[in-house]
């Protein structure tokens, strides 16, 4: 791109910076400083306000750069994280919205003690639900580093270090100063943007095409090289055993993994009753089964138009697909037009980020804050006092964040998502669903039930390629692959229902059936929710 074309992209991103600082400063002025306040925005979103908050928060760069990158690359298979993201939503109507929204407070770890001991599943919930959001953040880094990478071609590989250090920097004055009411607003304002940018590129595709799908399809089969195995099974999950292996691990962690996303969960608090979190769940299967239907026609756009070979040029993992697609069909990279759709792109696709993190950072800093310190201390920690701790948090929280995401900036960002929710399906789904369903429960059997799931998960991580023994690893110059799944779910899911079931067997606690009782009557009812 010539200069004036990354000029005008770069105005773009400041500008939808400038907006949502603004949109912080005037948040931050209305705010009472009060736990409530902070963590849920005060309970005052509307469902339609909070549904499209939610898809603001879902659609991440996974979805719009990570998913469009795979089909891209790979067809048929791409598709499989679009499949796994949308059905999953299925379990959160029917299983988790009202419920958590009647049992809970801010947090996982709220849903759950209401049974239990509360200092141990608070200290082993609220870790579960750090580590899931750091590894969360980390795709989100990685995609604003392929984003800007992308736009800033001649000026080396540190302006993608300066760029992760920058998102790290803004998702921690998002959170800091506005809390959940200004994420809210960001997140919608952001969904909004993404949904309108989406229906203007599927259109151009389309027309591109004359509204003819089947011609869309062929034209993606025959400029990917593979001809019909393009639009079939088995590009990339099937070269044997392992593959296919690694298929139903991925689609096990999507489904599943969607309703142990703390971020996703503590967006059912922003509404002030359970039947308005239900709404707010329809709301986003709306939106994001819209979008997703668009996720796939760019895709094979990118595929069709641009081509993989210029798509693996750009990103080996495909992550800057759409933004290449952009140019195209605006006329070409060193167009104006192509240049101009291009930068609206990119910046969308930033503002995507930006949003995300700042409600992910929000969630981990509220489990740090609400369950790990108010846990640690001997005296229960004050509202106020809490409030503080999770701003400090967010600091911490966006440092890890940022270290990791530089380690990891050449791995697709729909895979890393993909990691984020199999630890989150193995360590905070089943002590949710345990909770909630189960009359025997045990303290001992939720401690172990979210352990039992969290380190295997992270052990078989450590030890796949994923970490080392390929060039795509985060150390490829070592070699400790054991694991030879990159996706742990299929193993570390088992494990951590197994181990709350073993755990609550063998513990010599009585369940209480009074404490069962009041929280079946209060999930069901809403009798007593906050």
């Amino acid at each position: 791109m010539t200069s004036e074309h990354q000029t005008l992209a770069l105005i773009l991103f400041s500008l939808f910076i400038a907006v949502t600082l603004g949109i912080t400063t005037w948040v931050s002025r209305r705010r009472h400083g009060s736990a409530e306040e902070f963590y849920a925005g005060g309970r005052l979103f509307s469902p339609m306000e909070n549904g499209f908050a939610i898809a603001g928060d879902y659609m991440s760069a996974a979805s719009f750069l990570g998913v469009s990158g795979l089909i891209s690359l790979f067809g048929y298979d791409g598709l499989l994280y679009l499949i796994g993201f949308l059905v999953a939503w299925l379990m959160v109507l029917f299983l988790v919205a009202e419920l958590v929204r009647n049992c809970g407070r801010f947090t996982l770890a709220d849903v759950v003690v209401a049974r239990m001991s509360e200092r141990p599943v608070r200290i082993a919930a609220g870790t579960s639900s750090v580590v899931v959001s750091v590894l969360y953040l980390v795709a989100q880094m990685v995609g604003a580093g392929s984003l800007v990478g992308l736009l800033l071609s001649d000026a080396g590989p540190g302006a993608r270090t300066l760029t992760v250090v920058g998102v790290g920097a803004l998702m921690v004055v998002y959170v800091a100063f506005g809390g959940m009411r200004a994420t809210t607003w960001i997140q919608i304002v952001k969904a909004v943007l993404l949904i309108g940018g989406a229906i203007t590129l599927t259109v151009l595709v389309l027309l591109r095409f004359h509204g003819n799908l089947d011609q869309l399809l062929a034209g993606a089969a025959e400029r990917s090289g593979h001809g019909a195995r393009f639009l079939s099974p088995g590009l990339k999950y099937g070269g044997g055993w392992t593959a296919r292996l690694d298929f139903m691990s991925l689609g096990l962690a999507l489904v599943l993994g969607t309703a142990g996303l703390p971020h996703i969960l503590s967006r059912f608090y922003t509404v002030p009753t359970a039947r308005a979190a239900r709404r707010s769940a329809v709301w986003a299967i709306g939106l994001i089964g819209g979008f997703y239907l668009m996720t796939i026609v760019l895709g094979f756009g990118a595929a069709a138009l641009v081509g993989p070979d210029a798509v693996r040029a750009s990103s080996a993992s495909g992550n800057t697909a759409v933004p290449l697609l952009a140019g195209f069909l605006g006329g070409g990279a060193d167009s104006t037009g192509g240049a101009v759709l291009f930068a609206l792109v990119a910046a969308i696709a930033f503002a995507t980020i930006l949003a995300v993190v700042a409600g992910i950072t929000l969630a981990s800093s509220a489990s740090v804050a609400h369950d790990l310190y108010a846990s640690l201390r001997r005296r229960r920690a004050r509202q106020r006092s809490e409030v503080t701790v999770a701003r400090v948090a967010a600091v911490g929280i966006g440092a890890v964040a940022i270290g990791l995401g530089l380690l990891a900036q050449d791995m697709n960002v729909a895979f890393l998502v993909g990691l984020a929710f199999a630890v989150a399906a193995s360590a905070n789904l089943p002590v949710l669903l345990y909770s909630l369903f189960w009359r025997g429960f045990t303290t001992r059997g939720a401690v172990w039930s979210v352990y039992g799931g969290l380190v295997p998960a992270l052990l078989l991580v450590a030890l796949s390629s994923v970490v080392s023994g390929s060039p795509g690893s985060l150390f490829p110059g070592l070699d400790f692959q054991y694991f030879p799944l990159q996706n742990p779910g299929i193993v570390s899911i088992p494990l951590g229902f197994l181990a709350g079931w073993l755990g609550t067997v063998t513990s010599a606690e009585e369940p209480d059936e009074r404490k069962y009782a009041q929280t079946e009557v209060r999930s069901l009812t809403g009798a007593g929710a906050v």
